[in-house]
């Protein structure tokens, strides 16, 4: 296979960024990282499908907890989709400098900044390749202003492929 030929088909895939927010069984830890693969699933149930990279710290703290939030990265958020590429530690109510609250129904890191962010409790899993795909139950949801989510490519922005 062209390894170039594919990586350039396989962005040509339109999808958004979202920071995942995830927390630890006693609650003292929080996991961040920036997602692509989040799609609805289901209307009734509202059910969200997103990808997690098997050996990351959100990956072990959803498995440990079964609950994570999906945080929208706004148009003019580019630089937070790079803050959490990488782990990051907790600094009181922020992560990657950015603050955070727990959300009422799982307690789950909320960003302050996100313009929009989806509570879910974890009811299904597929484990293929590198990645986890995890469904969760949306039990709540909020818009902080109304704002268009940063689509990849239209940014320079692409991950894997």
């Amino acid at each position: 296979m062209d390894q170039d030929a594919k990586k350039t088909a396989l962005r040509m895939i339109p999808y958004g960024m979202y920071v995942l927010t995830t927390k630890s069984k006693d609650g003292k830890d929080v996991g961040a990282a920036t997602v692509n693969w989040v799609t609805q699933t289901s209307f009734a149930p509202p059910l969200v499908a997103v990808g997690v990279k098997a050996d990351s710290g959100a990956h072990q703290h959803i498995k440990d907890t079964g609950v994570f939030a999906i945080n929208v990265i706004g148009t003019e958020q580019k630089d937070m989709a790079f803050t959490f590429f990488k782990p990051l530690e907790r600094d009181g109510n922020s992560i990657g400098g950015e603050e955070f609250e727990e959300s009422a129904e799982t307690k789950s890191p909320l960003l302050l900044s996100a313009p929009a962010w989806w509570d879910c409790k974890l009811v299904g899993e597929v484990a293929k390749g590198d990645h986890t795909l995890f469904v969760g139950e949306v039990v709540d949801a909020g818009v902080r202003r109304e704002d268009k989510a940063i689509v990849m490519g239209d940014h320079n922005l692409f991950y894997g492929g």
